[in-house]
C-alpha cells in the first residue's frame, strides 16, 4: 500500500548562499560599455586611399633528409678500403725495403744525373745476372750466384721514360766490345769484372748516351713476383727449352703450344733465360730479348690492372726484394707513373751487323757504329 504525501511539507528545500567576508562589488554595465568606446576610439584608423596589406604569412621550416643515397655510402665505403689497402702495401714495400740489397756505392758514382719523370726523360739500365744455384748445368751460366762470386749480366736491357714517350732497347749479351782493361770482350762480361759500376760505363761509352738510373734484377726472387702479381700473361709460338740442363739434369723444361698462356713465376723465368728453342732451329738470342721486353711490359700491365691493384701488398713486398736499384721509393713511383702515363712507346733491339768466333770467347756478335747510332736515335727519339 503506498502511503500518502504529507501536505505540510514541500517539495524542494531552498538555501541562500553567502556573500563571503568582501563582498565583490558590482560593475556599472553602462559605464563599462562607455569604456570600451573610448578605448575603440582611440585606436589608428586605416587609411582608404592606400591598399590594405595582405596579412604577413609565417613561414614554417621544414626539416630535410640529409641522408645520402645507398650507393654514395657504398662508394665510400670503398674508397676507404681502397685506401686502407693502398696504405698496407706502402708500408710492406717501405718494410721490404729495409731488407732489400740495393746497388754499391761504386754504381751510384757511375751514374749521371738526371730529372725526374714524368716531366723529364730518364734513361734507366736494366740488368739481370746470368748467376745459378751449384750444380744445375746451363752452359754458360755462372754456378756461384749463391757464394758471392762474379757473374755476368745476361739481360741488359735500356728503358727511357718521361719527357712525353717511353722507349726499350736491348743489348744482346754476345755483342763484342773493347772492354778498357780487359780487351775484347762481350759486353756481358763488363759486370763480371766490375759489376754494376763497370756495365754503366762500358754502355754508356759503347752507345754514347748517359745512364740515369740502374736496375739489377735478382732472378732469385723474380718467380715469387710474378707469382705475388698473379702471373703474367704471353702471346708467341711454340717454345721447347731445357734450361740448367733439362729436368733429365737437374734442370728445368719449358713446353709451351703456340698462343697465349698465362704464366707462373717459374715459367716466365725460363722464357726470359731460354736462348735455344727446339721447335725453332733459327731461334737466336735476338728473339730472347724481345720475349724479354714483353715479359716486362706484361708485368707491367698486369701490375697495373685490377688484379694487379688486388694482389697489391704481395707486389709491394716482393718488388724491393727482387729489384736492386739506386733509386728510392719516391723515384721508383714517378717512373711507374711515367710508364702507365706514356704507354708502351717504341722497342728496339741493337740489332748485330756481324759475327764471329774466338777459342777465347765463342760466338759473339758484332755492330757498326753507324748501326749504333741509328738505333740509338730511333731509342732516344721514342
Amino acid at each position: 500500500m503506498v502511503e500518502a504525501p504529507d501536505p505540510g511539507r514541500g517539495k524542494y528545500k531552498r538555501y541562500r548562499s553567502s556573500r563571503g567576508l568582501r563582498a565583490r562589488p558590482r560593475q556599472d554595465p553602462e559605464a563599462g560599455l562607455a569604456e570600451l568606446q573610448d578605448a575603440t576610439a582611440a585606436l589608428p584608423r586605416p587609411d582608404p586611399s592606400r591598399p590594405a596589406k595582405p596579412p604577413r604569412r609565417r613561414w614554417r621550416r621544414r626539416r630535410v633528409r640529409t641522408s645520402r643515397p645507398r650507393w654514395v655510402r657504398w662508394l665510400t665505403l670503398l674508397a676507404a678500403l681502397a685506401g686502407v689497402w693502398i696504405g698496407l702495401s706502402i708500408v710492406l714495400f717501405l718494410i721490404s725495403s729495409l731488407t732489400a740489397t740495393g746497388v754499391p756505392a761504386s754504381a751510384v758514382a757511375a751514374l749521371n744525373g738526371g730529372g725526374l719523370p714524368p716531366f723529364s726523360a730518364t734513361t734507366i739500365l736494366v740488368m739481370g745476372t746470368d748467376g745459378r744455384p751449384p750444380g744445375l748445368k746451363e752452359p754458360g751460366a755462372s754456378q756461384d750466384s749463391e757464394s758471392g762470386g762474379p757473374v755476368r749480366s745476361d739481360t741488359m736491357m735500356l728503358i727511357r721514360t718521361g719527357g712525353g714517350h717511353t722507349s726499350r732497347m736491348s743489348i744482346p749479351r754476345d755483342t763484342l766490345v773493347d772492354l778498357p782493361g780487359y780487351g775484347l770482350q762481350k759486353i756481358n762480361a763488363a759486370y763480371y769484372y766490375g759489376g754494376a759500376a763497370l756495365a754503366i760505363r762500358e754502355v754508356r761509352s759503347f752507345l754514347g748516351i748517359k745512364i740515369n738510373h740502374v736496375i739489377v734484377i735478382n732472378f732469385t726472387n723474380f718467380s715469387a713476383l710474378v707469382n705475388g702479381m698473379g702471373g703474367v700473361t704471353w702471346t708467341g709460338g711454340c717454345v721447347d727449352s731445357n734450361i740448367d740442363g733439362g729436368t733429365a739434369d737437374g734442370g728445368y723444361t719449358l713446353d709451351l703450344p703456340a698462343g697465349t698462356h698465362h704464366l707462373d713465376g717459374e715459367q716466365a723465368l725460363l722464357l726470359a733465360q731460354t736462348r735455344e728453342n727446339l721447335c725453332d732451329p733459327a731461334w737466336t738470342d735476338i728473339q730472347r730479348e724481345k720475349n724479354q721486353q714483353a715479359l716486362l711490359e706484361d708485368m707491367k700491365s698486369q701490375a697495373f690492372s685490377l688484379t694487379g691493384f688486388i694482389h697489391l701488398p704481395w707486389i709491394a713486398w716482393y718488388t724491393p726484394q727482387t729489384l736492386e736499384t739506386d733509386m728510392g721509393a719516391p723515384t721508383l713511383a714517378a717512373v711507374a707513373a711515367s710508364l702507365t702515363m706514356f704507354g708502351t712507346g717504341s722497342t728496339t733491339v741493337l740489332y748485330p751487323t756481324g759475327s764471329g768466333y774466338s777459342p777465347s770467347q765463342g760466338d759473339y756478335l758484332t755492330i757498326t757504329p753507324t748501326a749504333i747510332h741509328a738505333d740509338v736515335a730511333k731509342f732516344l727519339d721514342g
